[in-house]
């Protein structure tokens, strides 16, 4: 009995070290790339989404825009073009892609060009949208976080001006497909 009681918090601690592995090889593959100079990395904090969505105005877009953003947690964008090795990248990061956390919501191959849209999801709430674009010289990975409303990503997308960020627009498309 002693020696089941031990190993109970062990099997524990090995779950959640095992669960946060696979969440972390999504954040590796960002943090791998974001000091290479191929790639335009940018980051935004929960902190920059609060301060947003605080900032009152008369103007419509804005108001817009902020009403997006309240519930958004952060964002991660890396993207390269004329890189020369984009499907490469689009593999490895694939790869990466912890398959039974996230569900599948869109995968597009046109010509050479692969976009796949994920979402992790608690119940009815999306957590995680992670988007994947890969070329022949093109690669782009994002990752919104936050209580995420799929319209409003799709906005946003627009507004944004991100390359790869304009393919969150088929998601819009594909959910009311199914609706």
């Amino acid at each position: 009995m002693k020696k089941q009681l031990f190993l109970l918090p062990l099997f524990v601690l090995v779950t959640i070290m095992s669960a946060a592995a696979q969440n972390d090889g999504i954040t590796r593959f960002f943090n791998q790339y974001q000091e290479d100079e191929r790639f335009t990395m940018v980051f935004v904090s929960p902190k920059m989404f609060q301060m947003v969505s605080k900032i009152e105005t008369d103007d419509e877009e804005w108001n817009k825009v902020r009403e997006i953003v309240k519930d958004l947690g952060g964002l991660r964008v890396l993207t390269a073009d004329s890189i020369g090795d984009g499907l490469e990248m689009y593999k490895s990061a694939l790869s990466r892609v912890p398959q039974n956390e996230y569900s599948e919501l869109l995968t597009v191959r046109d010509g050479k060009e692969n976009v796949r849209i994920w979402v992790k999801d608690s119940g009815n709430i999306i957590e995680e949208l992670l988007l994947l674009v890969g070329s022949p010289d093109e690669f782009t990975m994002l990752s919104f976080t936050g209580k995420i409303d799929l319209d409003k990503i799709s906005q946003l997308s627009k507004t944004l001006d991100i390359d790869g960020a304009e393919h969150l627009e088929k998601v819009k498309v594909k959910t009311k497909v199914k609706d």
